[in-house]
């Protein structure tokens, strides 16, 4: 067998000469497979091209707003064909059961065939509100109950020298019978209350008189204190007056510093205006601004004219000028505002003279009361301030103010006993109508811890 002829150059580049190819023998026919029974499966369906979700457009930002923390891009949910979200078939909900009616006796009528008055005999009674496991009960708010009456505000503001009475008492009268050691600690723990020695010896001495065969109670030393006292002060109680003859009545207010005096003043003004008096103030306190301003507040409350001046100028001089025109516009009563002063400083007490001197060239019995202003908490230290200011402008009656539970009020009884001046009125709270007239009986049985006289009254 010869081997084939391999083509030339030419047949090669410019196929001149090749052999044309032969024709290809034609595909036998397909074979006819013969009819089935089973019928005809379709083609699958194809799915559906898969859509990515669309992302949630963010508002825009609006302009000045304050940038806040991008939040957390979402995960995107898993390849594959969108799928609904399983919701359950709507179930009808149950009818919630009617209330349970009335259990009534056996052989009674139900409530709704009786007649209407016996009705609401018939009905059970509303049954309390039952709470709910876990959660207890909210407490109900509790009102404060606000003693009424003057004498209860009195008792309250009198309270720390009540207690400390009685605690002492209740500490010496331990014994059944009523001995001298007995009588000599008693007398030691009513001193400490600031009634005096005198008062004290006046105690003793009545209560060694009696007869304690069977002991001495704390209540019954406290009613001997009280009827004391009250005998003490009783020929002291002076309400303000003013003089018909006098026009205007002047009334010179005088204490050491934070006793309330301008506020005394106030209230004083309050009060003779209640009695349908003219009432003119005078601002002589012209070291504070303070003072000159909160005489004018005072003022305006109780409808009394302010004279007043710039600070720093002569106390002296504006008592002189209020003095004047009082007297030229009618007014039935002056108060005159003077600078808190101690009792110790010789150079104060002097000008408080000068304003006294000033006022007697225009009136010679002017003025016609100087009352001082004593604070009840100071103690046995106003024993002096009376002293003093009674050497200086001839004090004629006592104010006691700031009776607001931690008054020392025994010594109140210790100024009577040694000085035996007037007690005009005594102040408690301030309110424009917390000056009341002093009653010695309710004193003395509030400084005894003791009720008042007539509960009934009250």
């Amino acid at each position: 067998m010869s081997a084939p002829k391999k083509p030339s150059f030419l047949e090669r580049w410019f196929g001149v000469g090749a052999p044309k190819p032969e024709p290809s023998e034609p595909a036998p026919p397909a074979k006819k497979e013969p009819p089935s029974d089973q019928p005809k499966r379709k083609p699958p369906a194809e799915s559906p091209a898969k859509k990515e979700p669309p992302e949630q457009e963010r508002p825009p930002k609006k302009a000045g707003a304050q940038t806040k923390r991008a939040a957390k891009p979402k995960a995107r949910p898993p390849s594959g064909p969108a799928t609904a979200p399983a919701t359950k078939p709507d179930v009808p909900a149950k009818p919630a059961p009617p209330p349970a009616a009335p259990v009534t006796k056996p052989g009674a009528k139900p409530p709704e065939d009786l007649p209407p008055g016996e009705r609401e005999k018939a009905s059970p009674a509303p049954q309390p509100p039952v709470s709910e496991p876990g959660r207890s009960p909210k407490p109900k708010a509790s009102v404060a109950v606000q003693p009424s009456g003057w004498f209860e505000q009195l008792r309250q503001g009198l309270a720390r020298s009540s207690t400390a009475l009685t605690d002492g008492l209740a500490g010496v009268l331990t014994k059944r019978k009523l001995d001298e050691e007995t009588l000599d600690q008693l007398e030691e723990v009513l001193i400490k209350s600031d009634l005096g020695i005198a008062m004290a010896e006046r105690i003793r001495s009545r209560l060694a008189k009696g007869r304690h065969e069977r002991g001495l109670t704390s209540d019954a030393v406290r009613e001997v204190l009280a009827a004391e006292v009250a005998s003490l002060l009783k020929p002291l109680e002076q309400p303000f007056a003013v003089k018909q003859s006098a026009r205007p009545h002047v009334f010179l207010v005088v204490g050491v510093n934070g006793t309330g005096k301008t506020t005394t003043i106030g209230k004083m003004a309050h009060l003779f205006r209640r009695q349908g008096l003219k009432v003119m103030l005078a601002a002589a306190d012209t070291f504070r601004a303070a003072a000159i301003d909160q005489l004018k507040v005072w003022g305006e409350r109780a409808g009394a004219e302010v004279i007043a001046k710039e600070v720093g100028a002569d106390p002296a001089g504006v008592a002189y000028e209020a003095l004047e025109r009082a007297s030229a516009s009618g007014a039935d009563v002056l108060l005159i505002d003077t600078a808190g002063r101690l009792h110790n400083k010789s150079d104060l007490m002097a000008e408080l003279a000068k304003i006294v001197r000033v006022l007697q060239k225009l009136e010679k019995s002017a003025p016609y009361g100087v009352v001082l202003v004593l604070d009840a908490t100071t103690g046995q230290n106003a024993l002096a301030q009376v002293k003093t200011f009674q050497e200086i402008a001839g004090v004629t009656s006592l104010v006691v103010t700031k009776l607001d539970g931690t008054a020392r009020g025994g010594i109140l009884a210790a100024i009577a006993e040694r000085f035996g001046l007037p007690i005009s009125a005594i102040g408690i709270g301030e309110g424009i109508d917390d000056l009341k007239p002093f009653d010695a009986e309710d004193f003395a049985r509030a400084i005894a811890g003791l009720g008042y006289a007539n509960e009934a009254a009250a």
